[in-house]
């Protein structure tokens, strides 16, 4: 995809060398953008939980995607199956830096994920939404999980994608 000023973002499977820069655009979208919803404390406390070790756990089980320009890492995003299952997945880590919200990363993001091996035989995707970027989801045709508005214990909308499978 391009960006407006010409330039292109590309996507590409995640590598372990990307573990460090994904981790730092996690941490500035925390510090940077979840903050306004959930305040600094709240925060600071998931940036001690989200570290290279976190993440390189998650690529052990998930399907990661790297969102690069030139050689600069810009974003992230990743889909797993939903605890183990064959016909659900789940969104996972979907993360922009800070200057590129609004310029269509994110649903670029969204589009790579769903050519995934694992949207693909999904017939029900989940993703847990922050209260930033829930607005952002229901967009891209995420609904809200059995109609349930609400945060759930993590402060997150569990929002949900059915499709059918042939």
């Amino acid at each position: 995809m391009r960006l407006k000023d010409g330039r292109e973002v590309v996507a590409r499977r995640y590598e372990d060398s990307d573990a460090e820069k994904i981790v730092s655009i996690i941490h500035r979208n925390f510090r940077e953008v979840n903050v306004k919803d959930y305040g600094v404390e709240a925060m600071e406390t998931l940036i001690t939980h989200h570290d290279v070790e976190w993440f390189k756990g998650v690529a052990s089980y998930a399907s990661v995607y790297t969102f690069c320009i030139e050689d600069e890492v810009v974003a992230v995003g990743s889909i797993s199956s939903f605890w183990g299952s064959l016909t659900e997945s789940i969104l996972l880590t979907i993360f922009v830096i800070p200057e590129l919200h609004g310029q269509g990363v994110g649903r670029f993001i969204i589009e790579t994920l769903e050519q995934d091996e694992l949207f693909l035989r999904a017939e029900r995707i989940e993703i847990p939404a922050s209260i930033t970027a829930v607005e952002f989801y229901r967009k891209q045709g995420y609904d809200f999980k059995n109609g349930i508005k609400e945060l759930d214990d993590e402060g997150h909308f569990r929002l949900e994608k059915f499709r059918r499978v042939c």
